[in-house]
């Protein structure tokens, strides 16, 4: 769904449309005469801030986002980088305003899920609100996967699972799983793995000298996707200038003794 319709000259799409996106496999409803509004953001603007009162849902028609918490010296904490097919705002529904701040980091097109008018067709159509509590059990479940890889994994085990993920992102939006650019800074990377710029950016360039990525600037090349999902910690740098093949992608069964430990 890209297209959508055109009313008093702005995009609109109807349930069914939002449902797709949403990943809904049957919409519960067929109210076609029901349209939700566009709305288009540019880069670094804001989507909602933090204590602004919560009225509205958000889906990602297309662009990329983040939101983030931000603490009382202004420091960000990046909570998640939602893309085509998420939906935001879900964090304001408790206290009736939003929890966390989203901001664009490229040109967004948004569509508008006015809550009340959620609310009163989910009592009328009790599956339209079920559908709707498993999109956002999904978002959960996606926190609490994060959450539970950042206790547990090394810095260079979050970082190879981070491209494996928007690999697979990039995939299932129907574009290239092997090469694409990060929206986001080496620093909202950091952020959001619990690591500093630092460590992402040589743990990145550690990457592109074994093979396992190509880096240029924001342009990320996956060579091994294999070895990214299964890698656990990489040998030392001293090792890893040793190795047969440097900078140079190799089959997963042909990959070097010292790298093949590590995994």
């Amino acid at each position: 769904m890209e297209a959508g319709r055109q009313r008093q000259g702005r995009l609109w799409s109807n349930l069914k449309e939002v449902c797709e996106l949403l990943h809904i496999p049957v919409c519960p409803i067929n109210v076609d005469e029901l349209l939700f509004q566009h709305v288009q953001f540019k880069t670094g603007q804001r989507i909602h801030t933090i204590g602004q009162p919560f009225d509205m849902l958000y889906v990602v028609n297309s662009g990329f986002l983040k939101t983030v918490l931000i603490d009382e010296f202004g420091n960000e904490q990046v909570l998640a980088f939602p893309m085509k097919g998420d939906l935001l705002g879900v964090d304001g529904i408790h206290t009736r305003h939003y929890s966390s701040e989203a901001v664009a980091l490229s040109d967004c097109d948004l569509i508008l899920l006015p809550f009340k008018k959620l609310t009163a067709l989910g009592r009328i159509h009790l599956e339209l609100e079920n559908m709707m509590y498993g999109v956002m059990s999904r978002e959960l479940v996606r926190e609490q996967a994060m959450i539970g890889m950042l206790g547990a994994l090394s810095a260079e085990a979050r970082v190879a699972r981070f491209l494996v993920s928007l690999s697979e992102r990039f995939a299932q939006m129907g574009y290239s799983s092997k090469l694409f650019n990060l929206r986001m800074t080496r620093h909202e990377i950091g952020s959001y793995l619990g690591l500093t710029l630092e460590t992402v950016s040589r743990t990145l360039s550690a990457f592109n000298e074994i093979g396992l990525i190509s880096v240029d600037q924001r342009t990320i090349g996956i060579k091994d996707v294999d070895a990214l999902k299964c890698l656990r910690r990489l040998p030392p740098s001293r090792a890893r200038s040793k190795l047969p093949g440097r900078g140079k992608a190799a089959a997963p069964a042909e990959a070097p003794a010292p790298l093949l430990a590590a995994l």
